[in-house]
C-alpha cells in the first residue's frame, strides 16, 4: 500500500510536470526566457532560493529592457540584496521619472488645485504594487512573482496584458525575507528523500526553531511598517513613499487546508480609512472571484485578516490615500502535501493560485485607474479638510525628558512623509510655554489620518465588533482579534504628545531623513563627566563606554551639582581613574549615542550623595547570555536580541537550553530567559530538569542576575523551582469563595458501582443556568495587546533614572499576585483600575484583576538576584518607553549590598 501511494505521488508530480499550464491557452514571446530555461527548472517544481530569484529578474531585465527594470532597496541583516522591479509599456518606462513626480505632486491637493488634477487624470498610469514573501516559510508567492513577471512580458495577443501594461505601471517586490526563505529551503532540502513527501508531518515541512517565517532576528515584518525597525521594512517604505502606489498586494500562505483569502478583510476597520476605501476593496475581491470561478477554485473573503493594525504591509498603504490588500494561500510547506481530505496538494498549484490572483489584480488595476486615482486625490483633499475643521489643529511632541525617544519618534513620523516641524526657538500655544527643539505635527496636511492613527492615544474599533467579541467571549468562543489593540506611538516611547487647538507661532524649520542622534560633550573635564541617566542615549553611552574599556559609575541616589539636579543611575567617568584616552573615547561615544555629557571640574555637589559615597556603584562590563531554541518564544528572543545588539550595540551570546545542563555560567554575569510564547511556563519545565535548576540557582546565588520575561516568570515562580516569591493567578470572580470538594466520612469506604447523581437543582433562570455551566476554576481571558499604565517605585536600583509611571503592553492572560515585602520588591506596578488602560481595548475582568499586580519584581537569591518582567518590555522593539528598565535590569545591579531592592 505504501509503495502504491509512493507510486501515485510520483505520478501526479511528473504528469503535472508534463502539462502544468499557468494560464492556459496563453501565447509567449520565446525571446522572453522562462524561469526554466534560466534557473534549469520549471517554475512550481522546485523552491526557487534568492539568489534564483534575483538571477531571473535580471534575465527578464536584460530581455526586456524597454519595459522593465529592477532596483536595489536595500540588504538583509545577512547581506542579501532586496530588490524590486518596474514593468510597464515602453510609452510609460521612458517616462517613469515624469511619472514618479506627477503622483507625488498630485497626491498633494496644496499643489495640484481639484481642476488640474482632474486634467490630469488622463495622462497617469495607475500605479500598482505587489509585494511577496515577508513570511520566509510562506513558499509560493515569490515563484508566482517570476510567473507574474514573465506572463506581463511574454504574453503574445493578450489584449488585457497589453491594456495593463499602457495603463498601469506594476511594481513586484518578488521576496520581502530573503534570509527566512534561505531557513526554510535548507530544512527542507537537508530533510528531503527519494521522492516529495505528502505527509503532513513529514520533516521536510516540520521546521526547527526557529523557522523560517521571520528575518534575521526573528522579527515578524508583517507587524513593523508603521515603526520601521528592521532594514527591509525601511528600504520597502522609502521606496514605496517615492512611488506611491494606488493599490498594494500583500501576498502570504496560510494552513494547508484552507482555501485561498482575498479581500474584502474582516472587521474592525481603522476608523481612519474612508468610505472610499471600504468600497474598493469589493472591486477587487470581485474581480478575483471571477477568476477563481473559472478555474473552479474556492475562497473566502470577509472572514479573518482585518483592517486595523497600521503595522500590517497590507494596512500601511490605506494611511497615505491608497488601498492595501492581504491575499492568503493555503500552503504546501514543501512540493506536496496530502490534505485532510486525502487530495493531494502540490507546490506548482499554489504558485498558480497567488500568479492568477496577481494577473487579476492587474485586470482590476487597469479597469478601475480613473476611479483609484479619483479616490486617491479625494483621499488627500478630504484629509487637509478635516484637519482644518476638527478641534485638535496641531499635535505638538514637547522635546524634554527622553529628548533622544522624541527625536526618534518625530523622524519616524517624518520618514512616512508626515510633514513634521521642529522649532528653532521656544514658543507658546494655548497658554503652554514649550522649549526650543520641540516638533509640531499640523493636523491639515495629507496625511492626517495617519498622523491620527499613530499618535491618537485611542483608535477605537466599531461599537458592534466589540459587542459581538464579548458575546463570544462569554461563550468561551475563540474572539476574533488578530492583533493588538493600542499602539500609540507617544505611549510607547512614553514621551508627551499635546494636542492644541491651533497652529503654534513662531520660528520653525522642516524635519527630514532619518533619526540620527547627536550628542556633545559640555566641555574637557578636569574631574569628572556626568550622564544624566533616563534616557535612550544614556543608554547607548553606557554601552558604548563599556565596550571602549573606560570605568563607569553609577549614582543609586539622586544627586545636585551646579545647581542641576541628576537622577538615580547618573553616569560618573572620573578622568584620573580613567586611561589617559579618556577624553578622547567620551567624546566618541557622546556622538554616536546622542548623550548629553557634562564635564564636571569638581566632585563637590550641593545636595545628595557624592562622587565618593558607597550609593555609588561601579558598572560593571558583564557578560550577557540568553536562552535560545525551544521552549523560547523565537520572537521575544529575538526581539530581546535585537534591542541590545542593534539598539545598544552590546554584544549577546545565545545558548540553546539543551546546553544548559553543562554550560559553564561561569563566563556570564546576566542571563535572559525569554518568553516562552504558546508554551507558558510548561515548556521550560519540560525542557530544563532539576539538576540544571539547581545549577541556575547556585549561579544566581554566586552573583549572576536572572531575568525572566512573560512565562518564563511563571517557569522561575512555579514550586518545582521556587526562584521567584510570585504566582500565576486564576481569574478572580467577585464574592467568589473556593469550592471545597465533598470528603467522605471518616473510615468511610470509597463508594462502589456507579457514582451517586449529583444533588438536584431548579434553574430558574437565564443567570442560574450561566452559573451552572460556569468552570470551578479558569484562567483570565487572554488579551489581544493594551497598553496600561504602570507605576514606579523609584527606590530601587531597577527604576533608577526612571518617571514616576511607565507605559507597558499586555498581551495573553498572565497575572502575578505580587512579591511580599519580606522576598522581594515590586519594583513596577500596574496602576489602579480606573487609570490603567492607556491604549486599546482590555476585558473588564482583566482590567479590575491586572490592578496593582506586579510589572517588575526583583528578589535577591544569595549574592545574586532575580528579575521578573511579567509582560515582555522588548516586544516588537518599539516599547521606548521600557528600554531603560530593562537597561537597569541587565547593567546596573550593585551586587549583595541591595536587599529587596533597598540599600543595607
Amino acid at each position: 500500500m505504501k509503495q502504491l501511494l509512493v507510486t501515485l505521488i510520483v505520478f501526479a508530480l511528473t504528469a503535472a510536470a508534463q502539462k502544468f499550464e499557468y494560464w492556459p491557452g496563453a501565447q509567449y514571446d520565446a525571446a522572453i526566457p522562462t524561469v526554466e530555461k534560466t534557473l534549469g527548472y520549471a517554475a512550481g517544481t522546485k523552491h526557487a532560493t534568492h539568489l534564483d530569484i534575483v538571477k531571473y529578474f535580471e534575465a527578464l531585465a536584460a530581455a526586456a529592457p524597454g519595459r522593465m527594470k529592477v532596483f536595489e532597496y536595500g540588504r538583509t541583516w545577512e547581506g542579501r540584496k532586496l530588490i524590486y522591479a518596474v514593468i510597464a509599456s515602453e510609452v510609460n518606462m521612458r517616462r517613469l521619472g515624469e511619472i514618479k513626480a506627477a503622483q507625488v505632486k498630485y497626491a498633494d491637493p496644496r499643489r495640484t488645485p481639484a481642476a488640474e488634477a482632474k486634467k490630469a487624470v488622463a495622462g497617469m498610469p495607475a500605479i500598482l504594487a505587489m509585494s511577496y514573501g515577508v513570511h520566509g516559510n510562506e513558499i509560493s508567492s515569490p515563484d508566482a512573482a517570476m510567473m507574474t513577471a514573465y506572463h506581463l512580458l511574454a504574453s503574445k495577443g493578450d489584449a488585457m496584458i497589453e491594456g495593463v501594461l499602457k495603463n498601469v505601471v506594476v511594481l513586484i517586490d518578488p521576496l520581502q525575507n530573503p534570509d527566512g526563505r534561505e531557513r526554510f529551503i535548507y530544512n527542507f532540502r537537508v530533510n528531503e528523500g527519494l521522492e516529495p513527501d505528502a505527509h503532513p508531518l513529514a520533516a521536510e515541512r516540520a521546521e526547527p526553531w526557529p523557522g523560517g517565517r521571520s528575518n534575521h532576528y526573528l522579527f515578524d515584518m508583517n507587524r513593523d511598517w508603521h515603526v520601521m525597525t528592521q532594514p527591509e521594512t525601511v528600504g520597502r517604505v522609502r521606496y514605496l513613499r517615492e512611488w506611491l502606489p494606488l493599490v498594494h498586494v500583500d501576498l502570504h500562505e496560510m494552513g494547508s487546508n484552507s482555501t485561498y483569502f482575498f479581500t474584502p478583510g474582516s472587521l474592525p476597520y481603522n476608523p481612519h480609512l474612508t468610505q472610499d476605501q471600504k468600497e474598493q476593496m469589493a472591486w477587487f475581491g470581485q474581480n478575483d472571484a471571477k477568476w477563481f470561478d473559472k478555474f473552479g477554485w474556492p475562497y473566502f473573503t470577509r472572514e479573518v485578516f482585518d483592517e486595523f493594525y497600521p503595522g500590517y504591509g497590507a494596512s500601511w498603504p490605506w494611511f497615505y490615500g491608497g488601498m492595501g490588500m492581504t491575499y492568503e494561500n493555503a500552503s504546501v510547506r514543501g512540493l506536496v502535501v496530502r490534505r485532510s481530505d486525502e487530495t493531494l496538494y502540490t507546490f506548482e498549484e499554489s504558485v498558480k493560485k497567488h500568479f492568477v490572483a496577481s494577473v487579476a489584480t492587474c485586470e482590476t488595476a487597469m479597469k478601475y485607474r480613473e476611479k483609484l486615482l479619483d479616490s486617491f486625490y479625494r483621499y488627500q483633499a478630504t484629509a487637509i479638510e478635516e484637519g482644518q475643521k476638527e478641534a485638535v489643529k496641531e499635535y505638538i511632541l514637547p522635546r524634554r525628558g527622553d529628548t533622544g525617544a522624541v527625536d526618534k519618534l518625530a523622524h519616524i513620523l517624518a520618514e512616512h512623509t508626515i510633514e513634521v516641524q521642529q522649532a528653532k526657538a521656544a514658543f507658546k500655544n494655548g497658554g503652554k510655554e514649550y522649549p526650543a527643539g520641540s516638533y509640531t505635527v499640523l493636523l491639515a496636511q495629507p496625511r492626517k489620518r495617519f498622523i491620527r492613527s499613530l499618535l491618537d492615544a485611542q483608535v477605537s474599533m466599531e461599537p458592534d465588533f466589540v459587542k459581538e467579541q464579548e458575546r463570544r467571549r462569554k461563550k468561551k468562543l475563540q474572539a476574533e482579534i488578530y492583533d493588538v489593540t493600542g499602539w500609540a506611538l507617544p505611549l510607547v516611547f512614553n514621551v508627551e504628545c499635546v494636542g492644541a487647538a491651533e497652529a503654534s507661532q513662531g520660528s520653525f524649520e522642516a524635519v527630514t531623513g532619518p533619526y540620527v542622534p547627536k550628542g556633545a560633550v559640555s566641555g574637557k573635564a578636569e574631574v569628572a563627566y556626568v550622564v544624566p541617566w533616563g534616557t535612550q542615549a544614556a543608554g547607548r553611552f553606557l554601552t558604548s563606554g563599556l565596550r571602549a574599556n573606560l570605568k563607569v559609575l553609577s549614582a543609586n541616589k539622586a544627586f545636585t551639582q551646579g545647581g542641576r539636579k541628576y537622577p538615580s543611575g547618573t553616569l560618573i567617568l572620573m578622568v584620573k581613574q580613567n586611561p589617559a584616552e579618556v577624553h578622547e573615547r567620551v567624546a566618541k561615544a557622546a556622538a554616536s549615542s546622542g548623550a548629553e555629557v557634562v564635564a564636571a571640574n569638581s566632585s563637590w555637589v550641593e545636595e545628595g550623595i557624592n562622587f565618593g559615597s558607597n550609593h555609588v556603584i561601579t558598572v560593571k562590563k558583564p557578560g550577557v547570555a540568553m536562552l535560545w531554541d525551544t521552549p523560547a518564544s523565537s520572537i521575544s528572543a529575538g526581539q530581546t536580541r535585537f534591542v541590545l545588539e542593534r539598539q545598544f550595540g552590546y554584544p549577546v551570546t545565545v545558548l540553546r537550553v539543551p546546553s544548559l545542563p553543562t554550560a559553564d555560567l561561569s563566563k556570564f554575569q546576566v542571563l535572559i530567559m525569554p518568553d516562552a510564547g504558546a508554551m507558558g511556563g510548561t515548556g521550560y519545565g519540560n525542557a530544563i530538569a532539576a539538576p540544571a535548576v539547581e545549577r541556575l540557582r547556585t549561579w544566581v546565588r554566586n552573583g549572576g542576575v536572572l531575568i525572566g520575561i512573560g512565562s518564563a516568570v511563571q517557569f522561575l515562580s512555579s514550586a518545582a523551582v521556587g526562584m521567584l516569591a510570585m504566582q500565576a493567578e486564576g481569574l478572580a470572580r467577585e464574592g467568589a469563595k473556593p469550592a471545597e470538594a465533598a470528603k467522605p466520612a471518616a473510615g468511610a469506604a470509597a463508594p462502589a458501582g456507579p457514582a451517586a447523581p449529583a444533588p438536584g437543582k431548579i434553574l430558574a433562570k437565564q443567570e442560574d443556568f450561566e452559573k451552572a455551566v460556569q468552570a470551578d476554576a479558569e484562567l483570565p481571558d487572554a488579551v489581544a495587546g493594551v497598553l496600561v499604565k504602570a507605576k514606579v517605585d523609584p527606590e530601587t536600583w531597577v527604576t533608577a533614572g526612571l518617571p514616576e509611571t511607565v507605559n507597558v503592553l499586555v498581551d495573553g492572560r498572565n497575572i502575578y499576585s505580587p512579591m511580599k515585602r519580606d522576598r522581594g520588591v515590586n519594583a513596577i506596578v500596574y496602576a489602579g483600575a480606573e487609570e490603567l488602560v492607556q491604549s486599546g481595548y482590555l476585558w473588564e475582568e482583566n482590567r479590575k484583576q491586572l490592578a496593582f499586580k506586579p510589572f517588575v519584581a526583583v528578589q535577591n537569591e544569595g549574592r545574586g538576584a532575580v528579575v521578573a518582567f511579567t509582560a515582555d518590555p522588548n516586544f516588537r522593539a518599539y516599547m521606548d518607553g521600557l528600554n531603560v528598565v530593562f537597561l537597569n535590569a541587565v547593567f546596573r545591579f550593585p551586587g549583595a549590598a541591595v536587599r529587596g531592592g533597598m540599600e543595607e
